[in-house]
C-alpha cells in the first residue's frame, strides 16, 4: 500500500509539472494564433481594397474621352502605389511544424497502467432473521455476499416510516446514516418508536470508494403513542403534549377566555386574588365519588378536586408500557381508567380506575387504589414510575422504571377501553410514551403470573381512605 502511495504521489506531481507546460503551451498558442488573427484581419482589407480598384480600373477601360481616361489612368497608379496589399508580409507567422509544442504523457501512461486500483465493494445482504427489535433498540445484522479483505468499514442508513414492506419515494422522511462501523452488525438504541415500522439499508467502503447499498429491509417498530388529551383536563391543570403541571390560577383564567375574554386589567386582578388566598386546597378533603360516572360521546372537563387528565388514545389490546417523571409534586396519581369516569371522580376511588397513589402533603404515603379501597406499599417512591398494561390478559403492573423492581399488579378482567390517567397537585407529571414493553418486565411478567405477592386483593382492605 506505501509503494502504491508513492508510485500514486509521483504521478501527482508528474501531472502537475505537465499541467504547467501544458498552460505554457496554452498562452504560447494563444499568442501565436493572437498574431494569425491580427494578419488575417489585414490581408481580408487589403483584398477587399484590391478588388474595389480592379473593378475601377475595368471600368476605366471604357472611358472615351482622352483627358478622362489620363485621370482615371493617374488615381489607379496613385492608389497602387499606396495600396495596403503590397505593404504587408504575405508569409504565415505560424510555422507548420508544431511538434516542438506537443505533451509527451507516455511515462505517466506506464506509471498509471502499472497502479492496481481497489475493486468498487459488492452490496452486504441484511439478514432479517438475525436482526433483533427489543427494548426501544434495533439490531441490525449483515453480510457479504462473498469475502472482501478490502473493506474498511460499513455505513448504515435509517428512517422511521407507517408503511409496510419497501420504501416510498413519497411522504418519507430523510435517511439518517451512522457512519465507520468496523463490524457487520450495529444496535441503534435509546430510540422512541413513534412509527410503526424503520427502514434500513447498508452499503460497504474500502479505503477509495464506496459501494452499492444493499436491498432495504422493513422491521416492525410498534409501540403504544400517545399525548395528554388537554380538551377535557382540570382547568387547573396546564397541558402540552407529554407534560402536565398543576396551575392555581388556570382556572380563572379559563374561566375569562370563556366568558369572552375581559380586558386585561380584569385579568390582572384575578390573578391578583388567586395569588391572596390563604392556602391552596389539599386533596385530603373528601371527593365526590358517590356520584354515579356518565358515559358522555365527547367527555366533560374533570373539575372540583378530579385534578386529572386522561391519555388521548383508548387501550383496547395488547401488551403496552409507558413511564412517568414526577417533578416536585405533593400529590399525583398514575393508572388507567374507562373512558366513563365521571368528570368529579378520582383515579383509585371508583371502580373505574386503577392507580398507584404518592402523597408528599405532610408525610409521604404510597398506595395502590381502586374502588375507593388502598393498599400501602411499603417501599420506597422511585423517581420514575413504569406502566404496564396487559389489556387481553386482565393486568395493570406498576415498576420502578430504572431498576424494574415491581411495585405492584392489579389483575381484573377489563371489560370496556382504557385510557392512561394522571392525576397530579403541586407540581407536574412529564410522560414517556413510544416504549416497547422492556424485555426485564416481560420476564418478571411471566415469574410473577404464578404468584400471589403484591397482586393481593384490595377486597379486605379498609375503605374510604383519604388521598
Amino acid at each position: 500500500m506505501e509503494a502504491q502511495k508513492e508510485a500514486l504521489q509521483r504521478i501527482i506531481s508528474t501531472l502537475a509539472n505537465k499541467n504547467e507546460e501544458i498552460q505554457n503551451f496554452i498562452d504560447t498558442l494563444n499568442h501565436t494564433l493572437k498574431g494569425v488573427q491580427n494578419q488575417l484581419s489585414q490581408c481580408s482589407n487589403a483584398l477587399e481594397n484590391s478588388e474595389e480598384l480592379l473593378e475601377f480600373a475595368a471600368r476605366s477601360l471604357d472611358i472615351k474621352d482622352p483627358e478622362e481616361f489620363s485621370k482615371a489612368a493617374r488615381q489607379i497608379k496613385d492608389r497602387v502605389t499606396m495600396a495596403s496589399a503590397f505593404r504587408i508580409s504575405l508569409k504565415p507567422k505560424v510555422s507548420d511544424n508544431m511538434t516542438h509544442l506537443m505533451v509527451d504523457f507516455s511515462q505517466e501512461r506506464q506509471m498509471l497502467q502499472a497502479l492496481k486500483f481497489l475493486p468498487v465493494p459488492k452490496a452486504p445482504e441484511i439478514d432479517p432473521v438475525e436482526c433483533l427489535v427489543a427494548d426501544n433498540a434495533v439490531t441490525i445484522v449483515w453480510r457479504m455476499p462473498e469475502e472482501d479483505n478490502k473493506i474498511d468499514h460499513f455505513v448504515l442508513e435509517y428512517r422511521k416510516t407507517n408503511f409496510d414492506g419497501l420504501p416510498r419515494v413519497k411522504d418519507e422522511t430523510c435517511w439518517e446514516l451512522i457512519d465507520y462501523i468496523k463490524g457487520t452488525e450495529y444496535m441503534l438504541s435509546g430510540l422512541k418508536f413513534d412509527s410503526k415500522y424503520m427502514n434500513f439499508r447498508v452499503r460497504a467502503c474500502n479505503k477509495a470508494v464506496a459501494g452499492e447499498y444493499s436491498d432495504p429491509v422493513t422491521l416492525e417498530t410498534k409501540a403504544l403513542v400517545f399525548n395528554l388529551d388537554n380538551t377535557s383536563s382540570h382547568l387547573n391543570l396546564k397541558v402540552e403534549d407529554s407534560y402536565v403541571e398543576w396551575d392555581p390560577t388556570g382556572g380563572k383564567g379559563q374561566e375569562n377566555k370563556i366568558k369572552g375574554k375581559e380586558n386585561k386589567g380584569s385579568g390582572q386582578i384575578t390573578v391578583l386574588k388567586n395569588n391572596t388566598r390563604s392556602g391552596t386546597p389539599s386533596p385530603k378533603r373528601t371527593s365526590v365519588s358517590s356520584r354515579s360516572p356518565s358515559i358522555r360521546g365527547s367527555r366533560d372537563r374533570f373539575t372540583g378536586e378530579s385534578y386529572t387528565v386522561l391519555g388521548d388514545t383508548a387501550i383496547e389490546s395488547g401488551q403496552h408500557y409507558w413511564e412517568v417523571r414526577a417533578q416536585d409534586c405533593k400529590s399525583y396519581s398514575v393508572g388507567v381508567a374507562y373512558k366513563n369516569l365521571g368528570k368529579f371522580d378520582q383515579l383509585g376511588k371508583t371502580n373505574t380506575s386503577w392507580c398507584i397513589h404518592v402523597n408528599n402533603w405532610l408525610q409521604t404515603t404510597f398506595a395502590a387504589k381502586h374502588n375507593n379501597k388502598a393498599k400501602a406499599l411499603d417501599m420506597t417512591v422511585p423517581d420514575r414510575i413504569g406502566v404496564y398494561c396487559d389489556f387481553d390478559g386482565g393486568q395493570l403492573s406498576f415498576y420502578n422504571a430504572i431498576s424494574k423492581q415491581l411495585l405492584y399488579t392489579f389483575k381484573t378482567k377489563f371489560t370496556q377501553p382504557l385510557l392512561p390517567g394522571f392525576m397530579v397537585w403541586c407540581g407536574g407529571l412529564a410522560l414517556n410514551t413510544g416504549l416497547q414493553v422492556p424485555s426485564a418486565v416481560k420476564m418478571l411478567q411471566k415469574s410473577e403470573n404464578g404468584l400471589s405477592g403484591s397482586a393481593s386483593s384490595l377486597s379486605n382492605v379498609t375503605h374510604n381512605m383519604s388521598i
